[in-house]
């Protein structure tokens, strides 16, 4: 089904009215001293709002996806100037450093960290002046990211089920998107490998069981 302008309008509108919102908040966050005691904005300034980081990353991802199949519409300026206030070069430097602190190994990992390789894939897609200086801004993320989950991928014994933010085969999805539309070409394939490892031989899978009250996907 094609997205409709006005469809489109009213998801921006909702993604615009909670990129920049700091409270209310839910941060998963590691305290190596009190010097780690910071509101949001200040410890993941580009991806501060909307409650939660990964929900951050992808409405902005949401928002550069609009702008760019909507170029016109009243909307897309709004979404842009949000872009470009969120994802400046200073802003993601802190977002590498928070990133690599110790004790955060496993921060957004894998449902956020595959939310923001589809922005960067988004982003690589969209040919604008200013979304190539986007993409260059996030580069270090997305390179701290992928640095990240190729050892995570490479030592997992086995795939999450779960309906909830730590199944696997949603975030492999995003990842594999990211790494085709990219051409990172050797993160794809140890994506596909591993997605073969853990779901090629896959049969009868109970579908008729009940998900909990937190669910969100399907289980697979």
């Amino acid at each position: 089904m094609k997205l409709h302008v006005t469809q489109a309008e009213r998801f921006a509108t909702l993604a615009l009215d909670c990129v920049h919102r700091e409270l209310p908040n839910k941060i998963s966050h590691s305290l190596n001293s009190y010097e780690d005691v910071k509101p949001p904005r200040e410890l993941t300034p580009s991806f501060f709002g909307c409650y939660d980081w990964h929900s951050a990353v992808h409405n902005h991802w949401a928002l550069a996806r609009l702008a760019r199949l909507f170029s016109e519409a009243s909307f897309a300026l709004h979404a842009k100037r949000a872009l470009n206030e969120s994802i400046t070069n200073g802003n993601i430097a802190q977002e590498v450093q928070y990133l690599n602190t110790e004790g955060r190994e496993a921060f957004e990992r894998p449902y956020g960290l595959a939310w923001l390789l589809q922005l960067a894939a988004e982003l690589k897609e969209w040919d604008a002046p200013e979304a190539r200086d986007w993409s260059a801004n996030l580069s270090p993320l997305e390179m701290a990211i992928t640095g990240r989950l190729v050892p995570w991928l490479s030592r997992l014994d086995r795939p999450v089920r779960t309906g909830e933010h730590n199944n696997t085969a949603f975030a492999m999805g995003l990842m594999l998107d990211y790494a085709r539309i990219t051409g990172h070409s050797e993160f794809g394939k140890l994506v596909e490998s591993r997605a073969r490892h853990f779901y090629f031989k896959d049969e009868n899978c109970p579908l008729s069981y009940e998900p909990s009250g937190e669910d969100f996907f399907l289980r697979v």
